[in-house]
């Protein structure tokens, strides 16, 4: 056959063994994209071919994407949020915009945000340690109030004596007897952002943008019960096997395995 091609041997084996090549690595590609819910993009992709071993340059990954119709979610348009009023409150900001490089617990910041439900808003509350960026507590709830951020709080695993700060910005839905009689409680310091300043809550914005992109912009709820049961699962999957780039490419339960082999 290749002297009728007239090519030699070496470049038609080549050729085979490149194409069989591809064809691996392109369901090594799409094996990823959908084992993490259509959010990653080169980068990521790139470093879990790298943890298997495969070295791929983020322009032949992005090739595949293409050819593929792989799409993250990243690329499409996203819903700017509504404004929400804020209270008056004299507390001071004690993060001051110091997001790295803090123990377990140390600071737990938060925020709401917005999910369709049946054609009407419901809210999703969550709360963050800055330690590992580890989603710690959350809840769903058809009301954008004080017991939807006194409900995540019932969810966090851990001691809340050991929380120093809780940091958030001046939603009106954190400044209730509520969350003042659990900051009291527990003896945990309160923290605020300045008025219209989303830099000082920088992680809960940001994380807040990821959340909008890989889960509640692209879905529409038929119940609060499929909500927080998707929510659930997000949150492990989150914490548990998506990978980020601001913790070297570990997931914030790798991050803080290793953080604690290191004291031991």
């Amino acid at each position: 056959m290749c002297a009728v091609l007239n090519i030699s041997r070496s470049t038609y084996y080549y050729e085979v063994k490149s194409k069989v090549e591809d064809k691996s690595l392109t369901q090594d590609i799409i094996r990823i994209f959908k084992e993490n819910r259509n959010n990653y993009g080169t980068r990521k992709i790139k470093k879990k071919l790298n943890d298997e071993g495969k070295v791929v340059s983020r322009r032949k990954i992005g090739r595949i994407m293409r050819e593929n119709g792989l799409v993250s979610t990243y690329t499409i348009a996203q819903y700017k949020p509504h404004k929400k009023p804020s209270n008056e409150d004299l507390t001071a900001n004690e993060v001051k915009r110091d997001f790295t490089n803090r123990e377990q617990l140390e600071v737990v910041v938060s925020d709401l945000t917005y999910v369709r439900v049946a054609g009407k808003w419901n809210y999703v509350c969550i709360l963050i340690d800055l330690f590992n960026r580890e989603i710690i507590g959350y809840s769903a709830g058809p009301k954008k109030d004080a017991m939807l951020v006194y409900q995540a709080f019932s969810r966090i695993n851990a001691n809340l004596n050991d929380i120093s700060i809780f940091h958030t910005d001046r939603g009106s839905e954190f400044k209730n007897n509520v969350i003042e009689g659990l900051i009291e409680t527990f003896d945990i310091k309160r923290s605020l952002s300045q008025k219209g300043c989303p830099y000082d809550n920088a992680v809960a914005e940001a994380t807040f943008k990821v959340f909008k992109t890989e889960f509640s912009n692209r879905y529409i709820f038929k119940s609060l019960d499929e909500l927080s049961i998707e929510l659930a699962d997000y949150v492990n999957w989150y914490n548990n096997i998506r990978i980020h780039s601001t913790l070297g490419y570990l997931t914030p339960v790798e991050f803080k395995r290793n953080a604690l082999k290191k004291i031991v």
